[in-house]
Parts: structure tokens; sequence; C-alpha cells
């Protein structure tokens, strides 16, 4: 394998240390060989005091990374026992949970498309970067599984309901709403990247950003705060729904509808994942729920269902089950919440406390 055929690559520029994803006729898709190899890259990194700096790219024009190889979780769950997606998910969680307490700069560059596991590597990260091409997501409710990689700990926190809405629907947001959500920083029109990222070779990096930060474009979800915080406070998906419907605006109609197309098992298990992420605190507490509710999904069928109507056959006709909310019952969404035993993600009480030294 060449070096341009690395699934992920890492060099040092000055005071700076890079990653590369590099898989970018897959979007930089996320596999279990690259999650390992960018933690031995910050063990290395963390202990190196010529790096000063860590910063994490996507290869080619079309984003940062889409997500983790969902082909890849298909087939495992449909014809394996599903041990090979839990082994993934347990590091890739893990380095999430790292990359939020790393003690050096993380500078997230996440222009173009950002979603699932990309928001994972990205946006724990202490400095994010977004750009007017970026698009950040979690649509995970789409293919029948649940926002993960810490996702329902950022969505918790973002204001109002505008968290609860973009966990359920999937939507797509721009730089202006990253950063009212808190999944961003700063805002840098994506001309001024490579500026900005050779600046980081020798500068410190809050000297760079006020060279390369501009104001921000104004998104669209702080016009919508009232259909949004209103109707998402509803105590079920179901009630959501008849709100959206009910409500008037056509925007809030159409997420309605959005809704209605979405696994119903994976719109309730959010829903309550969500709900209880705000109370839990902590990333890694967060994370270790996720943790649960993914390997739960493994044995639903609404994610096998999912990933081969949206991504393997491209039908997008997925015909969940069970098929309409009123049949999920309480018992098929606690399920996802049992605890694994010997078999938790192992993050719990870490020294969340430990103050950052830069």
């Amino acid at each position: 394998m060449t070096a341009t055929e690395e699934p992920v690559l890492f060099h040092t520029a000055g005071r700076a240390a890079h990653i590369t994803l590099n898989r970018p006729r897959a979007l930089n898709a996320l596999t279990h060989e690259m999650v390992r190899r960018i933690d031995e890259a910050l063990t290395d990194w963390e202990h190196d005091p010529a790096v000063e700096t860590v910063v994490i790219t996507g290869a080619g024009e079309r984003g940062l990374c889409a997500g983790g190889d969902i082909r890849a979780i298909h087939d495992d769950a449909r014809d394996g026992n599903g041990t090979a997606s839990a082994a993934f998910w347990r590091d890739e969680y893990h380095l999430n949970a790292r990359i939020a307490r790393y003690p050096k700069p993380y500078v997230a560059v996440m222009d173009g498309i950002v979603m699932g596991g990309g928001v994972g590597v990205s946006a724990h990260g202490s400095v994010r970067v977004v750009t007017e091409r970026s698009r950040i997501a979690m649509p995970e409710t789409g293919i029948g599984f649940v926002p993960d990689v810490g996702g329902t700990h950022l969505l918790a926190l973002a204001p109002g309901e505008l968290g609860t809405h973009l966990a359920l629907t999937g939507a797509q947001i721009g730089a202006g709403d990253a950063l009212l959500c808190g999944l961003a920083d700063h805002y840098v029109p994506s001309a001024f990247l490579p500026a900005l990222i050779d600046d980081l070779a020798v500068s410190p990096v809050w000297e760079v950003l006020a060279r390369h930060v501009r104001p921000v474009p104004q998104g669209e979800l702080a016009g919508r705060r009232e259909w949004i915080d209103s109707c998402y406070a509803a105590r079920t998906v179901e009630d959501i729904v008849g709100r959206l419907l009910d409500h008037g605006e056509p925007a809030a109609k159409e997420a309605a509808q959005t809704l209605l197309t979405k696994s119903p098992t994976a719109l309730k298990v959010t829903l309550t994942a969500l709900r209880r992420a705000r109370p839990l605190g902590s990333l890694e507490t967060v994370l270790e729920q996720e943790y649960r509710v993914s390997c739960a999904a493994l044995s639903s069928p609404d994610l096998v269902e999912g990933i081969r109507a949206q991504v393997i056959d491209k039908d997008r006709d997925p015909r969940w089950s069970p098929g309409t909310l009123a049949e999920v019952t309480d018992a098929d969404v606690g399920r996802f919440f049992a605890p694994l035993g010997d078999r938790e993600l192992g993050l719990a009480n870490p020294d969340n406390t430990a103050e950052v030294a830069w």
C-alpha cells in the first residue's frame, strides 16, 4: 500500500501535527483501523514537546468525514454477530472522549460534509472551524440508528429544543447554525484554510485564529426557535409530530413529514437518549449510554434495513419494523438502555475536572 492509499495520513509541519482522513472516494468514512491509528498518533504527539497543536482535515473536495463505514456495519449486523461493530464503536467512543480531553489544541477543520462519526472526531475538539461549505448533521434515524459518538451529549447542550430537532430529523446545518448549536467555534472562509493551516506550523493557534476568523453568516435556526422549542418540548414523538402538523408554519409541517419517514423505533430511542443525556452530565457518561444503545441496535431489524435502503440498494424505501410510532412500546425502547455487564464501555468515573494546560 502506497502512502497515498493509506486510509489516514500523518505528518508534522513545524509546531503542528496533522491527521488527514484519506478515503475521499468514500467521503473519508471511518474504519476501525483509522480509529486505532489516530489514537496511536495522539498518544505519540501528547508526549512530544515539539508538537504544540494537532490539526485534523479530510482529503478530497467533498468534506471532512461522512461518518463510520456503515456498509461494514450492515454486513456485520446481517451476517455476523455484531462483534466487529461493537469493537469498532468501543474504540471510536474512547477516541471521542480522548479528543474532548486532549491536553493540546486540537483543531478540527470542519469543511464540507461532516456527519455522524465525522462529528465525533471534530466537534469534541477544542478548536472547531467551519466554512461556508460546511454541512453538519447527525442523520442516524434515517438508517434505523441513533446519534452516537457523543452526539446526544452535544445536541442535548444546544439551546432550547434545537438539538432535539436536529437529532430526530437528521437535518443538515451550515456554519451559522453550527455555532449557534455549539457544534463549532469559529468561521473561516474556505479560501483562507490553506493559509490558516500553514500559519499553524509557525504560530500559536490563537494568533492564527485572530488573523483568519471572520464574522459568521447568519443561519436559519434562530428564526425558527419559536416553533422548534414549542413543538419539540412535547413528551413523546407522537406528540411532537402532532404539534408540528398543527402549528401552521410550513417548515414545521415539513419537519413532521420528515419524521414520518424515519425509523419509528430509532425516533423513540433517540428522544429518550437525548433527554436522558441532559442530566447525565459528562461526555463520558453519555458515551456509556450510547454504547448500550448502539450495541442493542445491532439486533434491531431497522439498522440493517435502513442501511440497505439508503446505502446498499439505494431504493430509499425502508420497511421499518415496527412500521408506526404507535407500535413501538416502552419495552421496545427500554431494551436499548439495558446494562451490558462486563461488556460496558468502561469510561465511567474519569477525571472530568482536569484543566487543559494551554
